[in-house]
Parts: structure tokens; C-alpha cells; sequence
């Protein structure tokens, strides 16, 4: 059986990236719903329908659990899913707690789409977590526009980042926290424009070790060999230019990863 990583788009890679590094011998499916890409400037409800939709194919496919590798996603739709399907489910959200473990003192930012950001599953997390009031939230939907064209660093990235970011005196912020996976790919992108001093944090190790947990606790990992299957909204992807498109962007993760 397959482990299978969703997400609204090819963010998700980052987040199959990392569960091939962790479980280097599981086969995946990778599902990418790009018929409805982005979520993040959908409505709930419309989130809701792509999600259970997507979960009807994934379980026709026969896996054994599924990562929603989307922030926004798992915000409005994981609880429905979990309660509809009795597998694996593994949300994803703001690693708003690792950023502030890493430092506890200066401030923390936290950027991902408007769903995810003005969410009641986020204000529930800062609740849990942010006793100091150190953490803010910016919305950047149009960095999931720019990652689907394979925009990551070119000059409308930057000088749209730099407007964002502009309100904000970067130099009080230990970390900035990638809370959505299309995200990842603009490592280098904030790199130009935040301080030394701030760092990277997001989900996806976290995310990834959940999984293999769940999969341990019911005696589900195993030991198939390496093999990923790709689907944009149900469709196998076997065209060439298409294939060639996912690699540049696990390419373009392999540069990225340990920044």
C-alpha cells in the first residue's frame, strides 16, 4: 500500500521532499489539485468540496494514510475527513511553537495564505502557544501564483515580498515561519531581503515524523523500494513537459533544503 501527500498544488512537493528522506523505501503517490489551485483565496466551503473530492480518489487508490500537505486545507477540512475515513490522516499547521522554542524573546512571524491566516485553527494555535503576544501573521497569497509559474526569485517576487514585508522592523524577529508549503520554494527569495539573524521554520519534518508515528503504531511501515506516482486532480501525470516540471521543482528543493 501507498502513503499518499496531497496538497492544493506543488507545494506538497517539499513536504514529499521530506517523507522520501524519512521513509526512503515506502512508495508515495503525490496529488496536486491543480484544476483548483490556489485555496488560499477560496472560501471555506469551497476548500471543503476540493478536499473531499480529492480524498474520494486517494482512497480509491487503496492507500494507507494520507498527508494533507496543505496549511489551508487541514484548517477547514481534516476534522471532516478523519471523521469520514478510518486511516492515517496527518494535518499540517504553523510551526508557530518550533519558531518560538528556538528563541522565546524577540518576535516571530508567521506567513501563510489569508484562509490560514485568519482561521480559527490558527488563533486557537497562538492562543496555545504565544503566552507573550510575540507572534504576528502576514497573508502572501501571491506567492502561490508564483510558485505555480516557477517564479522563485525574479524581480516581481522580490519586489512584491519587499512591499510586505516593508510595515515590519525585521531586525525584533527571530524567525520566520513558512506557513504554507508553496512557500518553501522562496527560501532564497527572503533570504535577499531578511536579516542574518532570522530563521527559517516550517512543518514538514515534524509533519513527516507524525506520520511515520501513526504508521509504526499499526505496523504499517514497510519496505517496497522507492517509487512516486503523480496526479494533478485525478489525472496521472505521464506527459514529458510535465514530468520535466516536477523535477525542476524537486530540483529547486535540493537547493533550498538546508537554508
Amino acid at each position: 500500500m501507498k502513503i499518499a501527500v496531497f496538497d492544493s498544488g506543488i507545494g506538497g512537493l517539499s513536504v514529499l521532499y521530506e517523507a522520501r528522506r524519512q521513509l526512503p523505501r515506502e512508495p508515495f503517490i503525490f496529488f496536486a489539485d491543480e484544476d483548483h489551485v490556489p485555496y488560499g483565496t477560496k472560501t471555506p466551503e469551497e476548500v471543503q468540496g476540493f478536499v473531499a473530492e480529492a480524498f474520494d480518489f486517494l482512497i480509491r487508490q487503496d492507500v494507507k494514510a494520507i498527508v494533507v500537505a496543505c496549511n489551508t486545507a487541514t484548517s477547514v477540512a481534516v476534522p471532516a475527513m478523519r471523521a469520514r475515513y478510518d486511516l492515517p490522516i496527518i494535518g499540517m499547521e504553523p510551526a508557530a511553537k518550533k519558531a518560538l522554542d528556538l528563541d522565546g524573546e524577540h518576535r516571530v512571524l508567521v506567513v501563510a495564505t489569508p484562509i490560514t491566516v485568519k482561521g480559527q485553527k490558527m488563533q486557537l494555535l497562538i492562543d496555545r502557544v504565544d503566552k507573550d503576544h510575540l507572534v504576528d501573521r502576514l497573508a502572501l497569497p501571491r506567492l502561490v501564483e508564483f510558485a505555480e509559474r516557477q517564479d522563485f526569485d525574479g524581480p516581481d517576487v522580490l519586489a512584491y515580498l519587499r512591499a510586505e514585508l516593508a510595515p515590519y522592523d525585521l531586525s525584533q524577529y527571530s524567525a520566520l515561519v513558512l506557513g504554507c508549503t508553496h512557500f518553501n520554494y522562496f527560501k532564497p527569495a527572503f533570504r535577499e531581503i531578511l536579516p542574518p539573524s532570522m530563521h527559517f521554520v516550517d512543518g514538514n519534518e515534524g509533519t513527516v515524523r507524525e506520520l511515520r508515528r501513526q504508521l509504526a503504531s499499526r505496523h504499517q511501515l514497510e519496505d517496497l523500494g522507492p517509487q512516486v506516482t503523480y496526479y494533478y486532480s485525478g489525472r496521472e501525470v505521464t506527459d514529458a513537459s510535465e514530468q520535466k516540471r516536477l523535477n525542476d521543482y524537486l530540483q529547486q528543493l535540493e537547493k533550498v533544503y538546508t537554508l
